[in-house]
This record gives C-alpha cells, structure tokens and sequence, in this order.
C-alpha cells in the first residue's frame, strides 16, 4: 500500500526510528521510569553498568511483553476474523473461526479476555502494572487502525490521493510492528553480549536487512507468487504473542521463539508452492 516515496521514508526515516528510538531511546526511557533517574544518568549506566541496566530492563520485562503481545495478539486476531478473505491455509477451520468476525469487536473482546486471564498466573504484584501496560498495547492498536480509517474514508480538501493517505496509514502501522518486535529483541540481546552499543548495532543491521526484504519482496511480487506466506507470517505473529504473554511469568528461550516463526514461515512456503502445483499455476498468473 505505499508507494515509491513512502517506501524510501520506511527505509530512511523509519530505519532511524527503529534504531534509535525503539532500540536505543525506548529502553532507557523504561529504565529512566522504573528508577526514577534521568535521561542522562540512565545513558551512563547502561555504558558503565551493563549488568545492573540489563537487570532492571527484565525486571521490568513482564510489562513490556505485556504492551507488545497485546499489539501483536491483535494484528493476528483481526487477519484470523477476516471474513473478507477468500483464500484460506487451514481450510475449514480457518472459514470457520472468519465467521466469529461478524461479531463487533470481536477481536478486542478475546484479546482483554486474554490480558484478563494472565491474573490466574500472574504475582498479585505485578498484575497491575501488567494490565495496564497490555490495554497500552490494545490502545494502541485501536488508535493506529482509527488511523488508517480516516485516511481511508474520503480524499481531504487539500487533494491527498489514495496512495498517500494509505501510505502514511501503512507506514505508521509497520512501525509500531517492528517496536512490538523490537520489544523483546533488545532484552534477549543481552544474553548474548552486555556492551549496549555492539547489541544496537546488531539489532540495527537486523533491521535494515529486515526492511530492505521487504521491500525487495513486494517489488518482486512475492506474496503473490507465494499465496500462503501471509498467514504463515500471521500465524507466527499470533504464536510470538502468546510466547510474550507467557513470558511475563515463565522464561521462554529466544530459539524457541525464532524456530517457531521460521516453522511458520517455511510451511507456508511448501503450501504455497504446492497450490501453485496443485492449480497449475505459473509465478506470473497469481
């Protein structure tokens, strides 16, 4: 949905905010909150005192999952109740649980069902932060998608055509997924390495690797040619969700998170390839 200058931007502009603001900035600005220190203060601990900045970063960790998961939980629950959607992986089942979308808010409404549950796991201490930070996260949905709707509703007096008015929609929407991913990167950088700067290098170039295949991606045309890629990369959005949600009580390792997405990911492929057979359907007729 974005065309040629808002693909740029996702490039430039949205590298720097991924970079700096959600992988750098973010985390020292939840430190800066949870201790009470400034900016600054906060900036040299994390060069000088790298094991007490980690610390406090996962001590806080719950309620970070719990504001990301509940993005994420959303960006799959609304692809899952899509009833617009013609083409399904998992067939009946997939038709079937669409159908639930006819309901208002259906997604909300399982998603706080969701947050409201983490109370039967949860320490009575930390619930509280946690519930709040998740209904963050739904918040924050919500606003992103009323976002997308007024630019979508109708062209503004000042003559904004269809491809801008997505593109900024899109662009916002990519960014605030890539800080619910971010999230947990910069936490399980840490076990890796303790030097702040080798970690946002490493998850800097991620990202711009990241957003550079996307990119490529779309110009190729590749989720045409690869039908089932989308739910695949839904699917594993959904189960890193939940894997965040559980986070906040019980330890997850890191490669079980990137197995499960590359599982996701690889199977939906294999499926693709096989509908393309199965149809006798060329790279180019999608």
């Amino acid at each position: 949905h974005m065309n040629a200058f808002w693909q740029k931007l996702f490039l430039t502009v949205g590298i720097l905010i991924a970079v700096f603001g959600m992988r750098l900035v973010f985390p020292i600005v939840i430190v800066s909150v949870a201790t009470g220190m400034g900016l600054v203060p906060v900036m040299q601990m994390a060069l000088k005192e790298p094991d007490r900045y980690s610390q406090v970063l996962t001590d806080n960790y719950p309620s970070i999952a719990a504001f990301g998961g509940m993005f994420l939980l959303l960006v799959f629950l609304n692809f899952l109740f899509d009833q617009e959607r013609k083409l399904h992986w998992l067939g009946p089942v997939e038709r079937l649980v669409g159908k639930l979308g006819k309901a208002d808010a259906m997604s909300v409404i399982v998603a706080v069902t969701v947050l409201l549950c983490t109370k039967l796991f949860l320490p009575e201490a930390i619930f509280q932060s946690v519930l709040f930070a998740g209904l963050g996260g739904i918040l924050l949905y919500l606003l992103v998608g009323s976002v997308d709707a007024l630019f979508e509703s109708e062209e503004s007096e000042d003559g904004m055509g269809p491809a801008k008015r997505s593109g900024i929609a899109a662009f916002l929407y990519l960014e605030v997924l890539d800080a619910s991913f971010s999230f947990d990167g910069v936490i399980g950088a840490f076990a890796i390495t303790r030097d702040v700067v080798i970690i946002m290098l490493g998850l800097a170039i991620g990202a711009m690797f990241v957003r550079s295949m996307t990119v490529y991606l779309v110009h190729k045309g590749t989720l045409d040619e690869f039908v089932f890629l989308e739910h695949g990369a839904h699917y594993a959005i959904g189960v890193l969700a939940i894997i965040m949600l559980v986070g906040t009580v019980y330890h997850v390792p890191e490669v079980l998170t990137g197995l499960i997405g590359v599982a996701f990911i690889a199977a939906s492929v294999w499926s693709s390839i096989r509908y393309r057979k199965r149809h006798h359907i060329g790279p180019t007729e999608i």
